[in-house]
């Protein structure tokens, strides 16, 4: 997702890791219901899989999450063949957002065609890690017809979820029942990896107003207890109050980084200090030397999960920059994310074949 500044990242992390302990954690505590997971089980938890390896999906005629999970929108041949070109390079593993608007318009239904979209995944190998809100992108979701795509401009239509409705407290009982729900009815269902609780919290200048609702989905996800863990990716070094709760909260320790592999292997050595299994949530943008083949060996050598942005070129528009549109439409010299045409064609076909011989390599290793 969009950064809100160019952070100087390892020298943050060096910083605040010279900190004193009590600093640093900004008095936050882990959350006691459920209760978060012991690093041992984490990690037996983390064992039990091959090498972590996929992308962020969203179907390519789908501009947001609401698009993609409507039900007059809901394109489960479109899902079917995209997810199928994920499969053939090796991925794994799909990192898919959800939306509370949508589970509004109908629960029931909402369940069903979240059932259809694993058993999907499921045909393909693919196992999911669902995403609940997210801070980026566009304030004011609204169910029904989306907007049409902006030419050039990266996620011109992507809703923020709850958005605007955060300022609202009565909004919360509402949150809090779909968090449940969801969770509560797939909670022992092997297809999905992970819960991705929160995208981003802090984004859009929010900073530590989203603290309060990302405290009560950690205490919501608590409440079910699912077999699967749980997490909220860091990516914003300097938000303190952030990060000491997501990294103290989280049986997985999730994170996004798109800087190149030296500066992301200065992240990875401080984060492996809480000794928890790692999933890098988000990475690859071409332009910012953020790529697979300078990425993925070093991910794979850490046994860290490696989760890219983009997989089919679509409405998201996310083969344009963050901060660089394109007005007039026009094909930008890099793509920034995204790996293949809509007709299933590689953007880089020496890119692709680099993933399939990579995740090969995974598997025949697994295996000895």
């Amino acid at each position: 997702m969009k950064r809100v500044h160019h952070l100087l990242v390892y020298c943050l992390l060096i910083i605040s890791s010279t900190l004193p302990a009590e600093a640093q954690v900004a008095k936050v505590k882990p959350i006691q219901k459920g209760k978060i997971w012991t690093v041992e089980k984490a990690n037996d938890w983390y064992n039990q899989h091959q090498w972590i390896v996929g992308a962020n999906f969203i179907p390519s005629n789908a501009i947001n999450q609401l698009e993609m999970w409507q039900q007059d929108t809901f394109d489960p041949a479109t899902i079917d063949r995209e997810l199928g070109y994920a499969e053939k390079i090796g991925f794994n593993t799909m990192r898919v957002f959800l939306h509370s608007l949508v589970y509004g318009e109908g629960p029931k239904s909402f369940k069903s065609r979240i059932d259809q979209y694993l058993t999907i995944a499921n045909k393909h190998h693919i196992k999911t890690i669902f995403v609940f809100f997210d801070d980026c992108w566009n304030w004011n979701p609204k169910p029904g017809k989306q907007p049409a795509p902006k030419a050039g401009i990266h996620n011109s239509g992507w809703m923020q979820d709850p958005g605007v409705r955060l300022k609202e407290p009565k909004e919360f009982n509402a949150l809090e029942g779909y968090v449940k729900d969801i969770m509560g009815s797939f909670a022992h269902d092997k297809r999905i990896l992970l819960w991705d609780l929160y995208n981003e919290p802090g984004n859009n200048t929010k900073r530590d107003t989203s603290l309060v609702l990302l405290t009560k989905v950690f205490s919501w996800a608590r409440d079910v207890n699912p077999d699967q863990p749980i997490s909220a990716g860091l990516w914003a070094w300097d938000f303190e109050k952030l990060n000491a709760f997501q990294a103290l909260n989280s049986d997985i320790i999730t994170y996004h980084d798109y800087e190149p592999d030296t500066a992301h292997t200065r992240v990875i050595q401080l984060l492996k200090t809480h000794g928890r299994p790692m999933i890098c949530t988000e990475y690859m943008a071409r332009s910012r030397r953020s790529t697979f083949q300078n990425t993925l060996p070093v991910l794979k050598k850490e046994n860290i999960g490696a989760i890219s942005w983009g997989l089919v070129s679509g409405k998201t528009n996310t083969k344009y920059a963050w901060d660089t549109p394109l007005t007039d439409g026009s094909e930008p010299k890099v793509w920034f994310h995204d790996i293949f045409h809509q007709d299933g064609r590689p953007y880089i076909p020496e890119e692709t074949e680099f993933i399939r011989k990579i995740t090969e390599q995974a598997k025949t290793e697994a295996l000895k």
